[in-house]
């Protein structure tokens, strides 16, 4: 029996998120059934993050057990020459039998990505936004997010069993040209807490907010404080980290 794990990347504008439904396309279905295919056996994957419907993923981990002897090399070519065109495989690595896509990951970066104008071509990646941003004020007013703290403000009632602590390593945001990015580092993040952490701070930037309302959301615990959830087809996984032992990059 081996650990295998896979570094996928996926557009996530016609599944139904990661993890399988009862009915409709989902990757994680996707991805099953191409290694059913593949190895002549049911397989399960476990991923580092279950990414919503119309999320998109760059560096998404899973990894799964296999009696399977086909080296990795033969598992990635097959892989991608099964799968359909929004789903590449990047890497297949043998790791050892303690790795553990979710549990083993020490921290989640995402992308959310923001346009100013209309793009026909980008519209599937970025959320539109029309009306003028105070960037500056966006930045100074999400600090207090920065840390160890309770997210129960920021996240989907029933989020996670594990509770609603998080720690925010980096939250910043970047304007590219017509474009406005968060860029932010967890070490764990909660159902929809990047969406509502973004759509708040939209609504602060944009003067609905006042600027220091984040820290009274925190303090709240509850996720009436907050604001709206931004759209999911702006929001990407780009990398998740693991102790450099289980080399996964």
């Amino acid at each position: 029996m081996r650990t295998l794990a896979l570094i996928i990347e996926y557009d996530g504008t016609d599944f139904l998120g990661w993890q399988i439904q009862p009915s409709g396309r989902t990757v994680q279905g996707e991805l099953e059934a191409a290694l059913k295919t593949i190895l002549q056996t049911d397989i399960r994957v476990i991923a580092a993050g279950r990414t919503d419907t119309g999320v998109h993923a760059r560096g998404q981990v899973v990894h799964f057990k296999t009696i399977s002897s086909m080296a990795c090399g033969r598992l990635l070519k097959s892989l991608n020459g099964v799968l359909s065109s929004d789903i590449r495989v990047h890497a297949v690595k043998k790791v050892s039998d303690q790795f553990h896509a979710r549990y083993s990951a020490t921290g989640r970066r995402y992308l959310y990505r923001i346009i100013r104008r209309p793009s026909a071509i980008k519209r599937l990646y970025t959320w539109y936004v029309s009306y003028p941003l105070d960037v500056e004020t966006i930045q100074q007013a999400c600090h207090p997010l920065i840390g160890h703290h309770d997210f129960t403000s920021f996240c989907q009632a029933t989020s996670s069993a594990e509770g609603t602590m998080c720690e925010i390593r980096e939250l910043v945001w970047r304007e590219y040209h017509e474009e406005l990015h968060l860029h932010i580092e967890a070490n764990r993040f909660l159902h929809h807490m990047v969406r509502t952490i973004v759509g708040t701070a939209i609504d602060i930037g944009r003067g609905r907010w006042e600027p220091t309302v984040l820290a009274d959301m925190l303090d709240a615990q509850d996720r009436r404080a907050a604001g709206a959830n931004a759209p999911p087809h702006g929001l990407r996984l780009e990398k998740v980290t693991y102790p450099p032992e289980f080399g996964i990059e």
